[in-house]
């Protein structure tokens, strides 16, 4: 897939503005990842693809002006598509690693993305801080659906939106889930269903949040992981 092509399979316009933004994203990533680990993908038309188209397919789901947290946001995915196809959204990438925290910093700084905020540290920890603050929670290949529930829902404000990113087995994880949205005040998921070009089948995963978050959660990773709700 060429750039062009990327704009014309988004379900949002792309300006050329935003198209010179997501080339130079490109650029950074790859030059970025021959000194450290940020993506599996290799070619410009598979980051396109892959990456960013996957990235644009749930975003007309998001209300406008919204703030958004992008929890485990790795290489900036999806929050930095995010905030350069939609500046009206309010963008915090959250990262525990530093090498990727400092990539994120250059990234925002040198596509000048005056609407994202970049904070190194756990969901566990910076929720303390930034509880039920933030009208969507999103998160893309961090882990399975009941814990990265937990991870997100304490930072969603009571009417706000929890949006998980799946890959084809998205589904089967609902059903998994289900106890864990009830007791985290989130209402059933809802599933978004999308195919890339290439045929891979993205499931994007959104539940509203209905009620507040019991303020024992979240557990810290140890427990979430070892005893998922």
């Amino acid at each position: 897939m060429e750039i062009k092509e990327l704009a014309e399979y988004s379900p949002v316009p792309l300006s050329e503005q935003m198209l010179v933004q997501l080339e130079r994203d490109c650029e950074l990533l790859l030059e970025w990842n021959e000194k450290i680990n940020l993506t599996a993908l290799r070619t410009r038309d598979d980051i396109y693809e892959k990456h960013f188209l996957d990235c644009l397919l749930p975003i007309a789901l998001i209300g406008q002006n919204a703030s958004v947290i992008d929890v485990g946001s790795g290489a900036g995915f999806p929050g930095v598509v995010f905030a350069i196809a939609r500046p009206d959204l309010r963008v915090t990438l959250l990262e525990p690693i530093g090498k990727r925290v400092r990539y994120l910093q250059q990234l925002v700084s040198e596509l000048k993305l005056n609407n994202v905020t970049v904070i190194q540290g756990r969901a566990e920890d910076v929720v303390k801080t930034e509880r039920e603050t933030f009208d969507v929670a999103v998160a893309r290949a961090v882990a399975g659906l009941p814990v990265l529930s937990e991870l997100c829902a304490p930072f969603i404000r009571v009417g706000g939106m929890f949006l998980a990113m799946k890959g084809p087995q998205g589904s089967e994880e609902v059903k998994a889930a289900e106890h864990a949205f009830k007791v985290l005040g989130l209402n059933a998921a809802e599933i978004h269903a999308a195919a890339l070009p290439g045929g891979e089948i993205r499931n994007n995963i959104s539940a509203m949040k209905v009620s507040h978050t019991p303020a024992q959660y979240p557990r810290n990773y140890g427990q979430i992981k070892k005893k998922p709700l």
